[in-house]
């Protein structure tokens, strides 16, 4: 997951988009970017936080009342600053684009734009192939009005790019393009924010950016839909494939802040009705905790529901040093192991000699919750249960999560009772897919379906084979390996 985010007004956006940047850190800490535009694009992109990417020489050279940035996480690529976003191109007009996802089919679209399009490809970041497809595709529609040129190269962007994307472009002399792929898989919302200067169009991964610069939401992007934003403030936008909409709900249920919404679903709703499945499934097994303690800070929710609904105290049993990062998105797992130590202390006052539950929002590798079993056994814990909002994780994300080698997930080809054992625990609860996707369905019935293909192996994209897979895997190893 990356998070992104374009901004067009009426006043110079530099500190808006940095501000918004910093709305969206928590979908990735590996490096950040800016393109504004002028009579000229000034990039700016550096590795870590927005904070130590960009100081004051950095921010002041982003000059222009339009742009994009980008914050950071890696799934493919070699960790290099050169797959930091956003990325440009000088033809036609000048073209820098950001993207969340992945997209699947990126080693053969690179032969292709190379070899028959005769368009270098210099990283090994799958934006630079869709920001290829799509200055290739509106070079042939120069001749049409702006808009016009960008559906019709939306659609190709749609036809050639597989996998999930949502991506936003800014054109020198033209605006802001907006593009979300027909399965929706990666969120993108519009909003607006009017003061006395006039009207800032503003493009956001999550609700809760446009939040934290004052904006208005207006609507979640359609899948398939190309939305281009002229200089005059004028939208235009346009279905131009047919909508398959299949949300991630890995974003519900972990990445997302519990302060937006997606596609009008609340994040933070949607998570106290996972605690409620939970709660339910505790019951049934007659377990009695004496306290739930959230395992921070995404849980936080699910579990307040689950002490709620099974009438147990919810006590902070696990405190977090702030100034490390999500290990979950950290790129080595020696990273994670590592940190998991130096992130959280357990609380032994209201740890030791009790019946723990612990409320996570996910298991995946199993290398976090293993340490925080044994770490809060080490407090005195006279019992350890765990609890998952998310069912077991068995199958490779191709789709912009850093799931992607089977072997590493502690589900794969373990029972449950397996990975109670392997984990440590003395209970294991997990979430099954039905009550996952009633959690969020509920906030909007409208969407009859939700990617989870991590879990059950559905991928909706109809076009991932084993060969895909394993491509990926490769990749991915490759990358972490160096």
């Amino acid at each position: 997951m990356c998070g992104i985010l374009g901004i067009l007004g009426p006043e110079r956006v530099a500190a808006d988009i940095l501000d918004g940047l910093l709305a969206l850190q928590h979908r990735g800490q590996d490096a950040a970017g800016v393109a504004t535009f002028d009579d000229r694009v000034h990039l700016r992109k550096g590795f870590g936080l927005v904070r130590e990417a960009f100081g004051h020489d950095e921010a002041a050279g982003l000059q222009g009342r339009f742009g994009i940035g980008h914050v950071r996480y890696p799934t493919i690529g070699l960790g290099d600053v050169a797959d930091a976003q956003p990325m440009f191109v000088n033809a036609p007009y000048g073209i820098a684009m950001a993207h969340n996802g992945n997209v699947t089919n990126f080693s053969e679209l690179r032969e292709v734009l190379q070899t028959e399009d005769h368009r270098q490809i210099n990283t090994a970041c799958d934006v630079e192939v869709i920001l290829n497809v799509f200055a290739e595709a509106l070079s042939r529609h120069t001749d049409l009005p702006f808009p016009e040129a960008c559906f019709e190269a939306g659609r190709v962007v749609y036809e050639r790019v597989k996998g999930s994307y949502s991506a936003v472009a800014a054109v020198a002399g033209r605006g802001l393009v907006v593009l979300r792929d027909p399965f929706g898989i990666k969120p993108c919302v519009y909003g607006t924010r009017r003061n006395g200067s006039g009207t800032a169009h503003i493009v956001v991964s999550e609700s809760c950016a446009l939040d934290a610069l004052g904006g208005k939401y207006e609507r979640d992007l359609r899948p398939g839909e190309v939305m281009v934003v002229d200089l005059e403030g004028n939208v235009h936008s346009r279905q131009v494939a047919d909508p398959n909409h299949h949300p991630c709900m890995f974003e519900y249920i972990y990445f997302a802040r519990p302060d937006s919404m997606l596609d009008d679903i609340s994040v933070y709703k949607t998570r106290l009705r996972l605690g409620l499945h939970v709660a339910r499934k505790v019951q049934e097994l007659g377990l009695q905790p004496d306290v739930v303690v959230p395992v921070p800070d995404s849980s936080r929710p699910a579990a307040q529901a689950v002490a709620e609904a099974i009438g147990v105290k919810l006590r902070e049993g696990l405190l977090k040093n702030r100034y490390i990062g999500r290990t979950f998105i950290m790129p080595h797992s020696s990273d994670r192991s590592r940190s998991v130590r130096y992130k959280l202390s357990p609380m032994r006052l209201e740890i030791e000699g009790k019946k723990v539950l612990l409320v996570d929002d996910s298991i995946v590798r199993g290398t976090t919750m293993r340490q925080l079993i044994g770490m809060v056994r080490e407090a005195g814990a006279k019992k350890v249960y765990v609890a998952s909002t998310c069912p077991p994780i068995r199958h490779p994300c191709v789709y912009g999560i850093d799931m992607s080698v089977k072997g590493e997930f502690i589900a794969s080809g373990r029972t449950q009772q397996e990975i109670e054992r392997s984990l440590g625990a003395d209970a294991l609860i997990y979430n099954d897919i039905p009550d996952m996707i009633d959690a969020a369905q509920r906030g909007n019935p409208r969407i009859r379906h939700f990617c989870k293909a991590c879990m059950d192996g559905a991928y909706p994209t109809g076009d991932v084979t084993d060969e895909t897979l394993a491509e990926i895997e490769s990749e991915r190893l490759k990358a972490r390996n160096g």
